[in-house]
């Protein structure tokens, strides 16, 4: 098998690289290992939300200048400010053209939204459904209903409330019994929030659960917060159950399986496909074929002797959650290719004593040049580019910008892959004409 690229890693990273070149005109193949790192996200996408000195980041595009002064091996610093700035924007359209996602947000100014147990976080990309408010501002409603399941044990409304509630906000909590979920209550590992959202999406259901909020919601309220249990396809059982409600519907992400992490992942996938992209379940990279600095096959677990060739390769692997990097006792490298990694520490400065700490493991990745190409031994290897999680020089956790980095680290390297082909396209009218 040939293709033009080949992407290894089908997480938010690889998913956006392949949609950005597949609809590019370009033949992609995606080499998916196991379950998406989405499928364990609330959905919501950060940017960037501290500096690394701990500073709070309000306007993420007016910070890139101070971050590439504080960073400069940041992949935002690599990218360039204006750059990143352009392709912040590209990632919020591809975001508002793909079918089934229905997102709120700026790359000019973060926003809160309201996690499981009721505290504002600082996010860029947030589901239509999440409650959001504005760095200076409350939420829209004074008086909120916040409600659970009874035996669904992924989300608790007493903590949500009890945290509105110290913020200002009248939370009331309820727990509502639904007859139709009881054969799933019956198994607990069974009562999560996909399986009760395949019960409560069919519309007659979906007129259970309304019947059930109104019966027990005060008529005060002005919208109701439930956990993501409904909507796992589509955005229509949602809007049909607030028409029969009469009241805002909100929702919040559960315990994983995340419903608005698949649905963000499901989305992708498919206008992934439906621009002609193919994806290789359950396959996992295993080797390369390494000509020079360029590598001209990969091989995996379900083609070991047939290498799947192509003209680039984007490295979308993530980092230790998805075994993109692994560490052993004294070490920690990627697995792949055995790649330059931006940090080496001493085991015993990996990570620091206090949890609640920044740990430096989590600035480890892949060293790279200013176009996202891997180093090896020192030297670039030509037409593979790194992005996602795989990169180094950055902390997703501290610094609020996993998914930032995932996005535009991914239109910037199919950026360069587009623009090397169309180099190669005139050098060769070039030549032609010449003759």
């Amino acid at each position: 098998m040939k293709f033009d690229v080949i992407i290894i890693g089908s997480g938010l990273a690889g998913l956006t690289a392949g949609i950005r070149l597949a609809e590019a005109g370009k033949s992609c193949a995606i080499i998916s290992n196991g379950q998406s790192a989405l499928h364990f996200s609330s959905g919501s996408l950060d940017l960037l939300t501290h500096l690394p000195d701990g500073t709070s980041v309000t306007h993420p595009k007016k910070a890139l200048a101070t971050l590439a002064e504080l960073a400069p091996k940041h992949p935002y610093s690599r990218m360039g400010e204006i750059q990143v700035s352009t392709l912040i924007e590209q990632a919020q359209a591809l975001l508002a053209s793909t079918n089934g996602l229905e997102y709120q947000g700026s790359g000019d100014e973060n926003h809160y939204r309201i996690t499981p147990v009721g505290h504002s976080r600082m996010s860029w990309m947030s589901p239509k459904r999440v409650p959001i408010h504005g760095i200076d501002k409350a939420l829209p409603w004074k008086k909120l209903a916040v409600v659970g399941i009874e035996g669904f044990l992924d989300f608790q409304p007493q903590f949500a409330s009890n945290t509105l509630n110290e913020q200002g906000v009248e939370a009331i909590p309820y727990h509502i019994h639904l007859p139709l979920l009881d054969r799933l209550r019956d198994n607990p590992s069974e009562f999560r929030a996909v399986n009760i959202a395949r019960y409560l999406d069919k519309p007659e259901n979906t007129q259970a659960l309304a019947d059930e909020l109104k019966k027990h919601v005060d008529d005060s309220v002005e919208a109701i917060i439930l956990p993501a249990c409904i909507g796992l396809d589509a955005e229509e059982p949602v809007t049909l159950l607030q028409q029969l409600v009469g009241k805002a519907i909100c929702l919040l992400p559960t315990l994983p399986p995340s419903l608005l992490g698949i649905r963000l992942h499901q989305a992708l996938k498919l206008r992934f496909q439906k621009a002609g992209g193919l994806i290789m379940p359950g396959d996992r990279a295993e080797e390369v074929d390494l000509v020079g600095n360029t590598v001209t096959g990969v091989h995996t677990r379900n083609h070991t002797d047939i290498p799947i060739r192509s003209e680039h390769v984007v490295l979308a692997t993530g980092s230790f959650f998805n075994n993109g990097l692994i560490a052993e006792f004294d070490r920690v490298y990627e697995p792949l290719m055995e790649l330059d990694l931006l940090e080496v520490l001493p085991r015993n400065e990996w990570t620091q004593e206090n949890v609640f700490a920044k740990q430096p493991y989590m600035r480890f990745g892949v060293n790279t040049d200013s176009q996202l190409r891997p180093m090896k031994y020192g030297e670039v290897l030509d037409n593979v580019y790194a992005v996602g999680a795989v990169l180094g020089g950055f902390d997703p956790l501290n610094e609020g910008c996993g998914a930032g980095v995932s996005m535009i680290s991914a239109l910037y390297a199919a950026q360069q892959i587009l623009q090397h082909h169309k180099s190669e396209q005139t050098t060769s009218a070039v030549v032609e004409a010449a003759q």
